[in-house]
């Protein structure tokens, strides 16, 4: 993934990656008070070689030491030092056990050796230290470099003492903090990743065109209140959303399909994307640009025409198919634009053959005499054969795309079966995308949409009335 993904990640589960973040300094706040604080003292030790005060001498003894000395650092955690520390100090533990609590280093290219004891205690911990060092340097004198003519040939020299210490070493509330708070934040964006990459959803326009090479002929904005403003040009032409199926109608108009009077099919992959709304608002919307449109109704198996519209949808296309009544008695103008709907009419029981009949083919060449567009609302293409059906009739078919409800899956399932069939899909319509937020450029916020056609034809009749009054 990209950079800019990443970005779109973080935005879209900050609220998620925030409460893991949350949780992770408290939980590793809580875990500082949890643990049983640990301090710890060191003493330090100098180890030197006797000699006679030569230069030679001095420096064969200093050569000496410092080779020695990385053997002692692995004696002082041995049972022949700690021992008799844990015997003296009267420790509920053996040796191997002390041994967890002692550590000895010698810096490079040094004699000293560092002995650091832990403990829950700080007291303890200073005794440890200090009994250690001690029977370490009884050690070395006895067992490992024993006198010699009445003197050890090596000295070990206590240079710094064991201190009880004031603070403990462990918890350190800070780092502790600091850990919880990058675990926290990994865990939450590891999580949105995840959720990401398991998401089959489209969400983006980049999802589709990794999916098709299909052009993006409308992106329609979703709004909470879509079902009570069915016909938002109508309703409300002023609004973003209204302006969205305006910019559709736009991008339909400039593609060449070369057909002065073209006959759409708009379909969906599954049922609540959008497809209907979608067909209704540009059918509107190609009307108010002056142009001549009937829609009619595909969906003879769940018609909703007449609910939108508030329409009769007692007689329609079905009566026209099987004969029952002529196309100019079942035609309903909608508003005052050359807007004409053509309802499903009765629900028959063999929709699709309906659909590819001969009578359906007729029906269609004759609303193309009379109207400048014919948009067919088609069902969903995964859910039944109609639309598939339909679009071997139409000039181009429109897929509606739901942004976080269709799949990927579902979209290219759906276009596979179109394409197979030789329906021509001439773009892709994605709907339900949430506003901008504001301060973002936004729709509306230039004045886009702001007047319909009948307003400004309005305008320009009240201009020319007023300039003959004038004269």
């Amino acid at each position: 993934m990209e950079l800019r993904e990443y970005l779109l990640i973080l935005r879209k589960y900050w609220v998620l990656i925030v409460v893991t973040t949350v949780v992770g300094l408290a939980a590793g706040l809580g875990l500082s008070f949890l643990m049983t604080p640990e301090y710890q003292s060191k003493t330090q030790l100098y180890v030197s070689v006797r000699s006679d005060g030569s230069t030679g001498d001095l420096m064969q003894g200093a050569n000496y030491s410092r080779q020695i000395v990385n053997s002692y650092v692995t004696v002082v955690s041995s049972s022949a030092v700690l021992d008799p520390v844990v015997e003296e100090l009267g420790l509920d533990m053996t040796s191997s056990q002390l041994a967890n609590y002692v550590t000895a280093s010698s810096p490079s290219d040094s004699a000293l050796i560092n002995i650091t004891a832990s403990s829950s205690e700080p007291e303890q911990a200073a005794k440890i230290a200090e009994t250690v060092g001690e029977s370490f340097k009884n050690v070395v004198l006895t067992q490992l470099e024993p006198e010699a003519n009445g003197a050890s040939p090596v000295s070990l020299t206590t240079t710094q003492d064991a201190l009880v210490p004031k603070s403990p070493v462990s918890p350190n509330i800070l780092v502790n903090l600091a850990l919880g708070l990058l675990i926290g934040l990994a865990v939450g964006y590891g999580i949105a990743i995840l959720r990401t990459v398991l998401d089959r959803r489209i969400h983006t326009t980049e999802d589709i065109e990794q999916i098709t090479d299909k052009p993006l002929l409308g992106e329609i904005i979703d709004d909470p209140e879509a079902e009570k403003n069915r016909i938002v040009v109508a309703s409300k032409p002023r609004s973003p959303r209204a302006e969205t199926f305006r910019a559709l109608r736009t991008n339909l108009q400039f593609l060449n399909i070369g057909s002065k009077k073209p006959v759409f099919v708009i379909s969906s992959s599954t049922p609540a994307e959008g497809k209907s709304t979608t067909a209704l608002n540009l059918a509107a919307t190609l009307a108010q640009s002056g142009s001549s449109v009937v829609i009619v109704e595909g969906d003879l198996r769940l018609p909703t025409f007449a609910k939108y519209l508030d329409i009769e949808g007692g007689a329609g296309l079905t009566d026209v198919l099987i004969g029952r009544a002529e196309l100019a008695d079942v035609l309903q103008r909608w508003g005052r634009d050359p807007f004409y709907v053509l309802p499903a009419g009765r629900i028959p029981p063999n929709p699709s053959e309906l659909l590819g009949s001969t009578e359906m083919e007729e029906t269609l060449n004759t609303l193309k005499e009379q109207f400048d567009y014919v948009i067919i609302d088609a069902p969903p293409v995964l859910a039944v054969t109609d639309a598939v059906v339909l679009g071997k009739w139409a000039t181009g078919l429109l897929m509606v795309v739901a942004t976080g409800t269709t799949t990927k899956t579902e979209l290219n399932d759906a276009l596979q079966t179109l394409e197979t069939a030789g329906s021509n899909v001439v773009g892709i319509v994605a709907t339900m995308i949430p506003q901008k937020k504001p301060g973002r450029y936004s729709y509306g916020e230039y004045g886009y949409g702001a007047k319909t056609v009948e307003e400004i034809a309005g305008e320009q009749k009240s201009s020319a009335g007023k300039g003959g009054h004038a004269k």
